[in-house]
């Protein structure tokens, strides 16, 4: 799949380069050099494409539009530094569907092809400033780094994306996607995801992700389909993996392999151990594996290997439920899901769970070489709470509550579930349960 999907990445046809001072750009803050470099785009652009520098210096901008033809490199000591003002970024908000997007992004693109980012320079959005509702739920202003809509060939590579505002960057309906070396470090904001992708023929390799929400997060509001994403490190104070939650269309034929989870290294808005009962380390990741159908639409033919985790609550989290919709949608399915040679160490007593709800059940899901290490602690009572269903919460491990009747792995409403070599370990006595099954069919332990 790799192979192909790196053929169907062309190289930028021109040949021009305009280096972004040439074009009027300034070093240093006080100046907006979005018309500068934006000159430079669509120079570049319109004469058949090539390269736009940005050389070693601090430049600030508001949003820009990549232009097709166009890569954007940022040489060694290069900084883009996002603008501290909202309005800075209203041209971002793209027209989708007749309707202005709530989405703006610092380097933007709608419907153009064959672009890039490159280089080793940073792209700092600036999102701790108090002008970007620092600690507020969203009000739909608040800029990412990236926002690509609707392009086909993309290659984002070895570039530094510091400080969003909002998510760092986001794919939504591209074909052709490949982002590699990219060190992404976010904590300044909420919702400050790693990467969001809702794409095809999709490769992401090499990458770091240090951020506040989730690490790597395939949305579904558009088919997520043909994704590889190899070669990474997670860490999040909310999802390392986490295909949901939208999940309106789905995924279908991801592969998610050589992966290290860890938590983050700062928290400056979940403080889960404060929060919540029975988290046994100060910075957590919510859960490593998360895979969740909560809207219809469908996930099917996932496979997940080689993934080392530490520091998280829920190591594998697979949930299917009906969030807004009263009835089954149609099509509605989650289904060949392989998780396979994981290593965990959690820190929680929210168990790796399995669960659908009545009329929904995630099936054909295979779990082989699982090697879990849990806190325990667990008493005779606990094996018989209750756990709610809350088929309209939102998908998150202690939807089911904090503590799970099972010390290992909980499955409710699920179908032939085959679990090969799963080991659970435990750092203190455990009275629970390994392995606690409810309303399921064909569950096979080998």
């Amino acid at each position: 799949m790799i192979a192909a999907i790196l053929v169907s990445l062309p190289v930028l046809a021109g040949s021009r380069n305009v280096v972004i001072t040439k074009a009027g750009a300034k070093e240093g803050p006080g100046r907006d050099n979005a018309p500068a470099i934006q000159k430079a785009i669509d120079m570049v652009s319109l004469s058949g494409g090539g390269t736009v520098t940005v050389p070693p210096g601090e430049f600030f901008t508001g949003a820009v539009e990549l232009k097709s033809g166009v890569e954007l490199h940022l040489e060694m000591g290069a900084r883009l530094v996002g603008i501290a003002d909202i309005s800075a970024y209203e041209r971002a908000h793209m027209t989708v569907d007749g309707e202005r997007s709530v989405f703006s992004a610092l380097i933007y693109a709608q419907g153009q092809e064959n672009i890039a980012i490159t280089g080793l320079g940073t792209i700092d959005g600036q999102g701790g400033d108090p002008a970007f509702n620092v600690g507020k739920a969203d009000p739909g202003g608040r800029p990412a780094i990236i926002l690509m809509r609707d392009c086909k060939n993309i290659v984002v590579k070895d570039v530094r994306l510091v400080n969003s505002a909002h998510w760092v960057q986001y794919y939504t309906g591209c074909q052709g996607l490949q982002v590699s070396g990219v060190k992404v470090y976010s904590h300044c904001n909420y919702n400050n995801d790693g990467i969001d992708i809702e794409s095809k023929d999709v490769v992401v390799s090499d990458c770091i992700f240090d951020c506040e929400d989730d690490a790597i997060c395939l949305k579904g509001l558009s088919l997520c389909e043909n994704v590889v994403v190899t070669n990474c490190v997670a860490a999040s104070n909310c999802n390392a993996i986490k295909l949901g939650t939208a999940s309106v269309y789905g995924y279908r034929n991801v592969s998610i392999s050589n992966i290290t989870v860890r938590h983050a290294s700062e928290d400056n808005f979940r403080r889960w151990s404060k929060k919540l009962k029975g988290i046994t380390a100060p910075v957590t990741v919510i859960s490593g594996i998360a895979l969740e159908v909560v809207d219809g639409g469908i996930l099917e033919n996932v496979t997940i290997s080689n993934v080392s985790m530490r520091d998280v609550q829920t190591p594998i989290f697979i949930r299917m439920a009906r969030r807004n919709e009263p009835e089954i949608p149609e099509g509605n399915r989650m289904r060949g899901i392989t998780i396979s040679n994981v290593t965990a160490e959690s820190e929680s007593m929210m168990s790796s769970s399995i669960t659908g709800v009545p009329g929904l059940y995630p099936e054909n899901i295979y779990l082989s070489d699982i090697d879990i290490t849990a806190p325990g602690g667990g008493t005779a009572e606990m094996a018989s709470i209750e756990v709610p269903e809350n088929e309209k919460s939102y998908p998150e491990n202690r939807c089911l509550g904090q503590i799970l009747p099972a010390s290992g792995l909980y499955i409710r409403h699920a179908n032939n579930v085959v679990l090969s070599n799963v080991n659970f370990h435990f750092r203190e006595p455990d009275a629970r349960p390994l392995i606690l099954t409810d309303d399921c069919k064909d569950i096979v332990q080998r």
